[in-house]
């Protein structure tokens, strides 16, 4: 969007309007909010009737605000397509099958793919399973390495159960509260 539109539109003016208060023509003004960038004396007069200084008018952005403005465009547009009743959902479905690992990935993977909820909230949330899944038989191996009795070795199963189940019901209050997850990671494995 134009500078000139953003803030002829912030005003609440219509074109008409500020063609009458600047006397520039409403062609002109269409001309500009379209992109074309106003000078000299349409430049001045168009701040004045805005109250505005001149440069506020120009439209120069860095590569930076270019690049954030796509980003927020992304963002806006994965944001619409989630349905935070069904990423919850996908979520609490792995539960029932944490003590068999493979299906603590893929019953949420087919939710995901059934319930057409591809977006980066849902890959996240069956990336910390696949990572878990990964690294649950790792630390209960070392458990048993390590010798230090079955009781020790019991308790370290229980842990990585309930540090699974932790993880989950964490991440289903966030999306509750705030619309997204508590562990996410910096990677995507899907």
């Amino acid at each position: 969007m134009s500078k000139l539109k953003s803030i002829r539109e912030l005003q609440n003016l219509t074109q008409q309007e500020l063609s009458e208060k600047s006397g520039v023509s409403v062609r002109t003004i269409q001309r500009i909010e379209s992109g074309k960038e106003p000078k000299g004396y349409t430049l001045r007069v168009l701040a004045k009737a805005l109250e505005v200084e001149e440069d506020e008018l120009l439209y120069k952005e860095s590569e930076q605000e270019k690049s954030e403005i796509v980003e927020e465009k992304k963002e806006s547009k994965e944001a619409v397509l989630i349905n935070y009743s069904s990423l919850k959902l996908i979520n609490l479905s792995s539960i029932p099958f944490i003590v068999i690992p493979p299906l603590n990935i893929l019953v949420p993977l087919v939710l995901m793919l059934t319930m057409k909820q591809k977006n980066i909230l849902t890959k996240q949330l069956i990336s910390v399973q696949i990572l878990w899944t990964i690294i649950a038989p790792i630390v209960f191996m070392l458990g048993i390495f390590l010798k230090l009795g079955n009781k020790f070795t019991l308790i370290i199963m229980i842990l990585i159960v309930l540090s699974n189940v932790f993880i989950i019901l964490r991440n289903a209050i966030e999306i509750d509260r705030n619309k997204k997850l508590h562990f996410m990671l910096n990677f995507s494995l899907i």
